[in-house]
């Protein structure tokens, strides 16, 4: 191995997953949470190694199952699982390694488009629906969680659901001092009269559920990838408005969208309403002003 000491763990313990041996071991960039490596197999391929000391294994199992949920549609690639890593010091997930081009081709951006309304369209059993194999209803990201939909929630909506998990996030945000308890009041009226402004009712989409930029990946060809997901049952507009926070979509990735999933009038409207959610995630997890764009975010629908 390249590493040593501490980092040839994670290398035995992902070796042991595999049953293989792992020959090198290199960190690479892999997220703001895990660490990530890539590691050179005894086999020659390459494979990448996403890991935390102290997580719960179960974490990177979900989203071995969330992988599998997103590839089943055939809309988009998503990399192979190899490995789920269940070594309690250096619990993990081990991944086919997918080389990098940098940004997406004009037929790649297209392809995103459609193979996203795709998937999309391939729906969910019902709101905050999990990947089968998952274990339960509860949608990790480090230690901020969505709540779950409640046991007798059958006849809950996509945006009942959304209510229900912006204002767990606000508590959540409030105990980590990421926002005021005024400012929690304001996201509670967003979601208290979620029905006002979230569009007519939508069947439960597959989602991606953290669909940012950095989560997907162009290859060499510059055909997209779908990397990290954390996906459920919920709002097809809610991947489109994190694509937006976090980035900006280029027209032929809407049109081609667009084309195979028609968007319902006002969802330009909508936007900063499906934000409130990601924005709190990154509060819990972060801090810094996502709580206050959060907060903004609310109070363009409800006023102070």
């Amino acid at each position: 191995m390249t590493a040593t000491g501490e980092q040839e763990e994670p290398g035995r313990a992902a070796g042991e997953a595999l049953g293989l041996e792992v020959v090198g071991l290199e960190p690479c960039a892999g997220g703001d949470i895990n660490r990530a490596f890539r590691l050179e197999l005894e086999d020659s391929r390459s494979a990448f190694l996403k890991c935390r000391p102290g997580a719960d294994a179960v974490e990177f199992a979900d989203e071995a199952a969330g992988l599998a949920w997103l590839a089943e549609p055939a809309g988009l690639r998503v990399p192979e699982v190899l490995a789920v890593v269940e070594d309690p010091s250096w619990p993990g997930l081990v991944l086919e390694w997918v080389e990098s081009g940098g940004a997406l081709s004009p037929e790649g951006e297209e392809e995103l488009g459609r193979g996203l309304a795709v998937v999309h369209l391939s729906g969910a059993g019902h709101p905050g629906a999990r990947a089968p194999g998952s274990d339960g209803e509860t949608v990790r990201f480090g230690r901020a969680t969505l709540a779950a939909p409640p046991a007798d929630g059958s006849r809950l909506t996509v945006s009942g659901l959304y209510s229900l998990r912006i204002e767990d996030l606000a508590r959540q945000a409030l105990e980590t001092g990421a926002i005021q308890r005024g400012d929690a009041a304001a996201i509670s009226r967003a979601a208290e009269e979620i029905d006002r402004f979230s569009g007519p009712p939508v069947p439960p989409a597959r989602l991606h559920g953290d669909l940012w930029t950095g989560n997907m990946i162009a290859d060499r060809d510059g055909r997209p990838w779908l990397i990290d997901p954390a996906p459920y049952g919920g709002h097809p507009e809610i991947d489109l408005a994190m694509l937006e926070l976090f980035g900006a979509p280029s027209q032929r990735f809407l049109g081609a969208y667009r084309e195979v999933a028609p968007l319902a009038d006002g969802a330009g409207e909508r936007r900063l309403l499906w934000q409130i959610q990601p924005l709190l995630v990154h509060a819990v997890l972060f801090g810094g002003h996502y709580g206050a764009a959060a907060v903004r975010a609310a109070l363009n629908y409800v006023g102070r």
